[in-house]
């Protein structure tokens, strides 16, 4: 099972706040009835602006640039899988997405499907995987295309 905590701390998007929140609930919702996870997971995803963004990865990243997504573990996977051995629920990070990143991209990708693959990418990210490496990017990329695949149907 899993849960998720969204917080939007940007007026533009609190007009927005209930379909978007929805539509992640409602994600997350059916990404549950799979037995992806066995434990409970929950976690955050925090919904910004740029300039917030910005701060964010300068002050984490030492990049003085906004992105579209962050993403804060609280386990590296070694300890992610010991963990889950031992405790039934578990807290396992935070992600930050910069709902202008996607209003920018809106015209190519439609707003939803881009605002899941960035919580997806995130989410991979708090379970563990990163792309820092060849190896490591298509290992996520397979975990992230299967989440895909449950989502979709």
């Amino acid at each position: 099972m899993i849960s998720v905590n969204i917080i939007i701390d940007n007026p533009e998007w609190k007009k927005k706040k209930f379909k978007i929140i929805n539509y992640i609930k409602k994600n997350i919702k059916h990404l549950s009835k799979k037995p992806i996870l066995k434990k409970k997971h929950s976690f955050s995803i925090l919904l910004t602006d740029n300039k917030n963004m910005k701060s964010l990865n300068k002050k984490f990243r030492k990049k003085n640039k906004s992105t579209d997504v962050l993403s804060f573990p609280f386990y590296e996977k070694k300890k992610l899988i010991k963990k889950i051995k031992k405790e039934k629920e578990i807290y396992i990070g935070d992600i930050i997405i910069n709902l202008n990143k996607i209003k920018e991209k809106h015209s190519k990708i439609k707003f939803k499907q881009e605002l899941t693959r960035l919580w997806v990418h995130g989410f991979t990210h708090l379970l563990g995987y990163d792309h820092k490496k060849d190896k490591e990017f298509y290992k996520m990329r397979k975990v992230e295309k299967k989440i895909f695949q449950i989502l979709i149907k």
